[in-house]
């Protein structure tokens, strides 16, 4: 899906709609609406990570929970890494995944060694109340 983002860069419409969990168009029409800003690079509209980041915060505070039809027991989710609060020993990691906020607890160690910041594309492995956050290679 996307290279390795060893820094925060700009992220094509088409990976910023995966991101979000909707289309293309729609980000196009947000884009157009002045909801997400955009940049322009290598000749192609882009959106920063962090301000894809800060959108998709704000669709998280809007969506409702759905209905629950069936589950699993094992979970990966590709999102956008919204926040990341740091203390000497531990980190709160949290993730916009489509209409999804994941919220990963882990080592101070790991969220550095893992280069996480808002605008990062990660990975939340979920199984029963462990959240593992990954960095896509």
């Amino acid at each position: 899906m996307l290279a390795r983002l060893s820094t925060v860069t700009a992220l094509k419409i088409a990976d910023a709609a995966r991101l979000l969990g909707v289309s293309d168009d729609t980000v196009r029409r947000w884009i157009d609406a002045g909801k997400i800003a955009s940049v322009t690079e290598a000749g192609r509209i882009a959106i920063e990570g962090a301000e894809l980041a800060r959108f998709a915060r704000s669709l998280a505070d809007d969506s409702a929970p759905g209905v629950v039809a069936q589950a699993s027991a094992r979970n990966r989710f590709t999102g956008i890494v919204t926040a990341v609060l740091r203390d000497t020993v531990m980190a709160q990691v949290e993730l916009q995944c489509g209409p999804y906020r994941v919220v990963s607890l882990m080592s101070r160690e790991a969220a550095d060694q893992l280069q996480l910041e808002p605008g990062v594309v990660a990975v939340a492995s979920i199984k029963s109340t462990n959240v593992v956050v990954e960095v896509l290679a």
